[in-house]
């Protein structure tokens, strides 16, 4: 059994338009809403793969109420959500339809989440332990929301350490600096995120640097340029064999799915780099985050390109 935790859980609303223009009114073309947030969507793709999957956080209101209807019909999935007073969040993307030579332009607004008092963080802390004891491997994935201390996914780290489960982190700004501290076994972070953990831009310095914080591994997504991992066994590049046009909503949060299946399966490293990036690429091609294109996904199984940088970090 895999866990992910998204403490800021969401209702995700795409709304795709002609054209986005300011001070102007538009005419919506479709509307689609799933439950969302980072852990969410890392989920709904690992039940896709086939993984029994436990997702906790936070949820409220009627919003949180519409997330919790959809995810009990998601095969795979199971609630292990914690109810709070307030109201689970929305996150609106309003998506452009543009000529096929063009790739779509997304304009994303996310809602801050609900006030998390210390009794509801104390309650959660309480359910997240009691799943440690049943489950292979934890991701910690998102923002927190609002009353969450910001050290909360370092606590969270140490406690999965604790119990012997490994760890991967996704998050950013402080909670991701102080989270890598508690000596997470992965950390994925984006270029920017990165970038403004450990002050530098250039790609493999930074992925290094990150790993002297504290990660036993770090793999970095480049967007269309892929993924780049430092591990205790070596250094790796993996990239998709081309770029591809569509909504990168949610990309991010399949390669997380593709590392966590890849470590329960206990696949070698340049095997959980190639399903991540080609998961995050078919994401790409899906019209909403948490799901993939699954004939583009097994197409690019076999064209993803890894090459070993040889020396280990």
């Amino acid at each position: 059994m895999i866990l992910t935790v998204t403490l800021n859980t969401a209702l995700d609303i795409t709304y795709r338009v002609r054209e986005l223009r300011p001070h102007a009114s538009h005419r919506v073309t479709s509307v689609t809403e799933r439950p969302g947030g980072k852990g969410l969507n890392v989920a709904r793709v690992l039940a896709a793969l086939g993984h029994e999957v436990t997702v906790t956080g936070f949820t409220g209101g009627p919003t949180g109420q519409a997330v919790q209807d959809q995810l009990t019909s998601t095969p795979g999935v199971l609630d292990a959500l914690v109810p709070v007073s307030g109201s689970t969040r929305r996150t609106i993307a309003l998506v452009e339809d543009t000529p096929a030579s063009m790739t779509p332009d997304t304009t994303q607004l996310n809602e801050p989440g609900p006030q998390i008092s210390p009794a509801e963080w104390s309650a959660f802390q309480d359910v997240y332990e009691g799943l440690l004891t049943s489950v292979s491997v934890v991701a910690l994935c998102g923002s927190l929301p609002p009353g969450v201390p910001v050290g909360a996914y370092a606590d969270l780290v140490r406690s999965a350490r604790a119990a012997g489960v490994p760890v991967l982190l996704d998050a950013s700004g402080e909670p991701l600096r102080r989270g890598v501290a508690a000596r997470p076994d992965v950390v994925k972070p984006n270029a920017g995120e990165l970038a403004e953990l450990t002050g530098s831009h250039e790609p493999l310095q930074a992925t290094r640097n990150a790993r002297r914080r504290g990660a036993r591994a770090v793999v970095a997504s480049l967007g269309p340029d892929g993924l780049l991992a430092v591990t205790p066994e070596g250094r790796w590049r993996a990239t998709p064999p081309a770029r591809v046009r569509g909504n990168p909503t949610g990309a991010g949060d399949s390669a997380v799915a593709g590392l966590l299946s890849g470590l329960v399966e206990q696949l070698p490293w340049p095997e959980r780099l190639i399903r991540a990036v080609a998961l995050s690429t078919a994401t790409v091609l899906a019209p909403v985050a948490g799901e993939f294109d699954r004939a583009v996904y097994e197409q690019l199984v076999g064209r993803v390109t890894v090459t070993s940088e040889a020396t280990a970090a």
